[in-house]
C-alpha cells in the first residue's frame, strides 16, 4: 500500500471510521496477501439504479482495481421489510416476483461500473442466511441493541414524537442489515450519508462478537438534476444507468451550474486541471464535456459524440414548446371521461409508473383546461382535440419545458 492509493481510496468520502482501521486492515491485507472483502448491500426495491448508486459503486471499484474482493448483497429478503431510511411512513411491502425482477436488473446495471471478472466480484442475496434463521435467532439478534438506541436515528426519532406508526420490522431493519456484515465478514462496508447508521450497526456486532469491525466509509448524497434534493427516481431529477445516450447528454446539459463541479468530482476521474479551465471558458461547455465523460462509460465515446451532435443540431438554438399528439385507448374513456393520472399516464408513453403518474397529478402538475386537477382520480372529460399539459418533458435539454399534449385519436 503506497500513500498515492490510500489517498485515492480517501477521497470524496464524507466520513470514515476509522481512517486508522483501514490503513491497519490493508497492511495486513499486503503482508498476509489476502485480499479484503468490500460489502455494498443494494435493497431491489425499484428496477433501475441511477447515478446517485454510481457514486458508491465507483468507490467499490477502486478497491477492486488495487486487488480487493467486491461484495455486492442483494437485499432480496430486506427488501420484504423495506429499508425506513428517511421515511415519514412505512414502505409498502413488495412482492417476491416484483423483488427478483428487480434483483437482476441491478445485477445487470452494476455490472457495467464494477468488475466481474472471476475472483473480483462475489454476489450474494441476503435471503441465504436471514431466511433460514428461527425465532430463537431473531430473538438473540434484537437482545443485541436497545429501542434507546434505535430512537437515536433521527427518522424514527422525528416519527416516534409526531405519534406517526413505526412497525416493529421496521425497528429490525438495521440490525438484519448489520448482520449480512457479520455474515460475509466484510472488512469494509460502503454506502451513502442516509446508511451510516445501518453500517456502524455492522461494525458494532461484529465486534461484540471478538472480531475486528468492519471500516465503514460514507460517501456523499448525489444531488440530482433539480440541483437540491438527492437523485432519486421518485422525485424525477436522476439520470439511470440504462437511460440512452442522448437521455445522459441532454439531462446534463440541463443540470443547474451549481452541480457542475459535484458532478465531476463524484461522477468522473478527470483532475480538476482538465474540467475548470473549461468550466472558466462557460459552463456549457463543461457541462458538454461532463456529459460525454459521464455516458462514455456506459454507452462509449463515438456514441456520445454522436448524442452531443443531435443535442447541438436540435436545442443549440432558441427552444420552443412543442404539442405532443397523443392517441387515448377507447376503452380507458367512460361516459366520455377518463381518470386524469392516466391521461399523464399515457401523456408519458407509460414509460413511467402508475404511481409516478398518480403523484404528478397530485403535485399539481397536470393542467386540463387551463386548470390544475389535483384529485387523481377525477373523471375528466375528453375528446379529440383536448389539449392539457402533463408536468415537464422527461429527457434531454426539453426537460424544463412543460409537455403539452394534445388528443388527436380516441381508438
Amino acid at each position: 500500500m503506497n500513500d498515492h492509493d490510500l489517498k485515492n481510496l480517501l477521497a470524496g468520502c464524507v466520513a470514515i471510521y476509522t481512517e486508522a482501521d483501514l490503513k491497519a486492515k490493508l497492511l495486513r491485507s499486503e503482508r498476509e496477501r489476502k485480499p479484503l472483502r468490500i460489502k455494498l448491500g443494494l435493497d431491489p426495491t425499484a428496477p433501475d439504479i441511477h447515478l446517485g448508486h454510481s457514486v458508491v459503486l465507483r468507490k467499490m471499484r477502486q478497491f477492486q482495481d488495487l486487488g480487493h474482493k467486491a461484495v455486492l448483497i442483494i437485499g432480496d429478503f430486506t427488501a420484504r421489510i423495506g429499508d425506513p431510511t428517511g421515511r415519514s411512513k412505512t414502505r409498502p411491502v413488495l412482492t417476491d416476483q416484483e423483488i427478483e425482477y428487480n434483483a437482476q436488473t441491478y445485477l445487470d446495471q452494476a455490472g457495467r461500473i464494477l468488475d466481474t471478472a472471476d475472483g473480483k466480484l462475489e454476489i450474494r442475496r441476503n435471503s441465504e442466511w436471514l431466511a433460514a434463521m428461527r425465532f430463537d435467532d431473531v430473538v438473540r439478534l434484537a437482545a443485541r441493541m436497545t429501542v434507546g438506541q434505535l430512537l437515536k436515528r433521527e427518522d424514527f426519532r422525528n416519527r416516534f414524537e409526531a405519534e406517526t406508526p413505526i412497525s416493529l420490522h421496521e425497528l429490525l431493519y438495521p440490525l438484519v442489515q448489520g448482520w449480512d456484515s457479520v455474515c460475509i465478514q466484510a472488512d469494509v462496508e460502503l454506502g451513502g450519508t442516509d446508511q451510516t447508521y445501518n453500517n456502524l450497526v455492522g461494525r458494532q456486532l461484529q465486534s461484540e462478537g471478538g472480531g475486528s469491525g468492519q471500516v465503514v466509509m460514507v460517501m456523499p448524497m448525489l444531488r440530482g438534476l433539480d440541483g437540491v434534493k438527492k437523485m432519486s427516481k421518485s422525485l424525477d431529477n436522476y439520470i439511470g444507468i440504462r437511460d440512452a445516450a442522448t437521455d445522459y447528454f441532454g439531462k446534463t446539459m440541463s443540470i443547474p451550474d451549481s452541480l457542475i463541479s459535484e458532478w465531476f468530482r463524484l461522477l468522473t476521474d478527470l483532475p480538476e486541471t482538465a474540467w475548470q479551465p473549461v468550466m472558466a471558458e462557460h459552463p456549457m461547455k463543461a457541462k458538454a464535456l461532463l456529459a460525454k465523460t459521464i455516458g462514455a462509460r456506459f454507452h462509449g465515446p463515438a456514441e456520445m459524440a454522436a448524442a452531443e451532435e443531435y443535442w447541438m443540431s436540435r436545442f443549440s438554438g432558441p427552444r420552443t414548446v412543442e404539442s405532443v399528439p397523443l392517441t387515448i385507448p377507447a376503452a380507458e374513456v367512460v361516459d366520455g371521461k377518463i381518470a386524469v393520472w392516466k391521461l399523464a399516464w399515457y401523456a408519458h408513453g407509460a414509460e413511467i409508473s402508475k404511481s409516478d403518474a398518480r403523484r404528478m397529478v397530485e403535485n399539481g402538475a397536470v393542467e386540463v383546461g387551463g386548470q390544475k386537477v389535483v384529485e387523481a382520480n377525477a373523471n375528466v372529460p375528453v375528446a379529440v382535440g383536448l389539449q392539457f399539459k402533463a408536468g415537464r418533458h422527461r429527457s434531454g435539454p426539453m426537460n424544463k419545458q412543460p409537455l403539452i399534449c394534445v388528443v388527436q385519436a380516441i381508438q
